[in-house]
C-alpha cells in the first residue's frame, strides 16, 4: 500500500509550537549548538517507495530561527514489482519570515536502482529573511546504477522568483544527464543556496571551485553552489567549505545556529 504523510514544522521566537510526523517522517527536537531551534527528521520506516506521497513542511516566523537536518540518508526504492504504483513524490514547503532565519540541512537523498521518484522543493522568503539550504544527491548505492529522479528547486523572495532550476537523472531522464557536459562520470551532485541581505550591498564573486564545482551569484542578496563529485563525502566538503568560509562573514542574527 502507498504511503502519505506530512511532516509539519512551525518556529517561533519562543520555541516549536508545531512539531508533528506521520509515517515514516518523524520529527524530533534536538539539542542546538547555537541560537534558535533545532529539529531533526528521521526516517521510521523504508520511504520513499513506489507511489508513496511525503511532504515536510516548515514555517519560520518572523524573528525566529530554526535549523532542520535529519538523522540519515533517504534512499528512493523501487515499488512491489506485482504492482504499478508510479513514481513516488517527495514535496518540501518552506516558509521564512522577516528578519527569519533557516538552516535547510538534510542528509542525500540516494537513488537507488529502479526506484522513480519527483521531488519537488519551494521556498517563500520574506525579503529581509536568511537561509541556508544545502541538497545533495547520490545516484544509485555502492556499484549499481542510479534510479529514475527528477528534482525541482523553485525560491520566491518578497514574492519575486529568485531561482526556479530543475535536473533529471536516470533512465528516462533527458538525453546527456550522465554524459561529460553534466555528470562527467561523476555520480554524486549537489548545490548550496545561502541568501542574506549583507550580500545586496556585498555580493559574492563567482568562482571557481576546483575542477568540478561552481560558485554563481543570484540576481538578488544570494549566491548558488553547483558541484559534482565522486563521491558523498568529497561532496560535503565542497559544499561545507564554502558555507564555513562565506555564512562567517554575515553579522550577527545571520550567523549559522549550526556548524
Amino acid at each position: 500500500m502507498s504511503v502519505r504523510a506530512t511532516a509539519r514544522i512551525v518556529a517561533t521566537r519562543t520555541g516549536l509550537p508545531v512539531l508533528a510526523g506521520e509515517g515514516p517522517l518523524a520529527v524530533r527536537r534536538t539539542r542546538a549548538e547555537g541560537p534558535g531551534s533545532r529539529v531533526t527528521v528521521i526516517g521510521a520506516m523504508s520511504a520513499p517507495l513506489g507511489g508513496d506521497r511525503l511532504a515536510v513542511e516548515v514555517e519560520v516566523g518572523d524573528g525566529a530561527g530554526l535549523t532542520v537536518d535529519s538523522a540519515a540518508a533517504t534512499v528512493a526504492l523501487p515499488g512491489r514489482r506485482d504492482r504499478a504504483d508510479g513514481p513516488a513524490h517527495y514535496d518540501v514547503r518552506l516558509t521564512v519570515g522577516e528578519g527569519a532565519r533557516l538552516n535547510w540541512l538534510p542528509e542525500q537523498l540516494i537513488s537507488a536502482y529502479g526506484s522513480e521518484l519527483r521531488m519537488r522543493t519551494r521556498v517563500e522568503l520574506a525579503a529581509t529573511a536568511r537561509l541556508v539550504l544545502r541538497e545533495e544527491q547520490v545516484l544509485g548505492r555502492h556499484g549499481e546504477p542510479p534510479g529514475t529522479l527528477s528534482s525541482r528547486l523553485t525560491v520566491y523572495r518578497a514574492g519575486r522568483p529568485l531561482l526556479d532550476q530543475e535536473a533529471g537523472y536516470g533512465p528516462g531522464a533527458p538525453g546527456g544527464w550522465d554524459g561529460g557536459a553534466v555528470l562527467g562520470g561523476h555520480r554524486a551532485v549537489g548545490q548550496l543556496l545561502c541568501v542574506a541581505p549583507e550580500f545586496a550591498e556585498r555580493p559574492v564573486p563567482p568562482r571557481m571551485l576546483g575542477d568540478t564545482a561552481v560558485l554563481t551569484p543570484l540576481a538578488g542578496p544570494a549566491f548558488l553552489v553547483t558541484a559534482v563529485a565522486p563521491d558523498a563525502l568529497r561532496l560535503r566538503r565542497v559544499l561545507d567549505g564554502v558555507r564555513d568560509e562565506l555564512w562567517e562573514d554575515v553579522p550577527g542574527e545571520a550567523l549559522d545556529a549550526h556548524r
